[in-house]
């Protein structure tokens, strides 16, 4: 059931160009003790919940696949968005939850993609 939802984010990955903003060990513009601990971007020409593009955290694994998404809920910007992990290691993975959990703001679900989706 569920396997139609990451076709259709496959379909949005192969069709927007991944644009890196913040490269891994960069500061948060706004929060510069906070550091980007991987690759930080969007996808080029789409449209997310908070009226910017989609967020993608990229990692160091040569497929291009979004095989997990981060939902996150942040009472600064009073809003909930879903960010796409692409590329990302196991380990990748838990450093970007880590990331997103570190603040009594915000915090963030991961989602992983299943073997049949």
């Amino acid at each position: 059931m569920n396997g139609l939802y990451w076709k259709h984010l496959d379909a949005l990955l192969e069709s927007a160009e991944i644009i890196i903003d913040r490269p891994k060990g960069s500061p948060h513009p706004r929060y510069t003790f906070m550091i980007y601990p991987l690759d930080y971007g969007y996808l080029q020409g789409t449209a997310s919940s908070d009226g910017a593009e989609i967020d993608v955290w990229l990692g160091s694994l040569p497929d291009r696949k979004c095989d997990a998404i981060l939902c996150t809920a942040d009472t600064v910007k009073r809003d909930v968005e879903v960010k796409l992990l692409v590329g990302c290691t196991e380990v990748e993975k838990a450093t970007i939850l880590d990331f997103h959990n570190s603040s009594s703001l915000m915090s963030a679900i991961l989602v992983r993609r299943t073997q049949a989706a």
